[in-house]
């Protein structure tokens, strides 16, 4: 009788060992009470903010970021002798940025440029753009050979005009699009967008 009692106590504490370190371990990743983080925010290099995370409450990691150029305009550097606008690459004015770094980056570059988005310092420089324009997207983009081409939508007509206006509009997103090594030439479909 003892020694089957003897087994049973054995048992038991053993069984209480086993319950006691699973708990212990389930522990460590539950907490039994929610961890409540502080609300502070980290600016990331993208422009973009982290907040902080548990359980240890540390700053989320910062989306991956690449620089690339928007190639903007400056009137003022593209004068002729006279002082009359040139309407040439010569007034392309290059601005850095910083994107999320994705599988399609010379896209996302041109989507970025088309938003037209210049702070009050770079408007300040004299930097000009006339994107966005309404009704103007990009709907695809290949690249094959080094030829890229772009395909637009501009379901209001946005990218007619004079030939001054229409070769700013082309030459910005063709520099834009050059600066990728890859890239050789810059085709736009269909074909009668940015024509004066």
């Amino acid at each position: 009788m003892n020694t089957k009692i003897l087994i049973i106590l054995i048992i038991l504490v053993i069984l209480a060992g086993i319950w006691l370190g699973l708990r212990s371990i389930i522990d460590k990743f539950e907490p039994l009470e929610p961890i409540a983080c502080t609300m502070d925010a980290k600016l990331c290099p993208d422009g973009s903010y982290v907040g902080r995370i548990p359980p240890k409450c540390d700053f989320a990691l910062c989306p991956e970021t690449k620089t690339i150029k928007l190639y903007y305009y400056n009137y003022e550097l593209d004068r002729d002798e006279w002082g009359n606008v040139a309407c040439s690459r010569n007034g392309l004015v290059p601005v850095e940025k910083k994107i999320p770094i994705t599988k399609t980056p010379i896209q996302d570059t041109i989507k970025l440029l088309l938003s037209g988005k210049l702070t009050d310092e770079e408007r300040a420089q004299g930097i000009s753009t006339e994107y966005p324009l309404e009704g103007l997207s990009l709907k695809g983009s290949s690249l094959k050979d080094g030829v890229l081409t772009l395909e637009f939508d501009d379901s209001n007509n946005k990218t007619v005009g004079g030939s001054c206006r229409v070769g700013i509009l082309w030459f910005q997103i063709e520099a834009t699009a050059k600066q990728f090594p890859e890239v050789q030439q810059v085709r736009f479909l269909p074909e009668e967008i940015f024509q004066p």
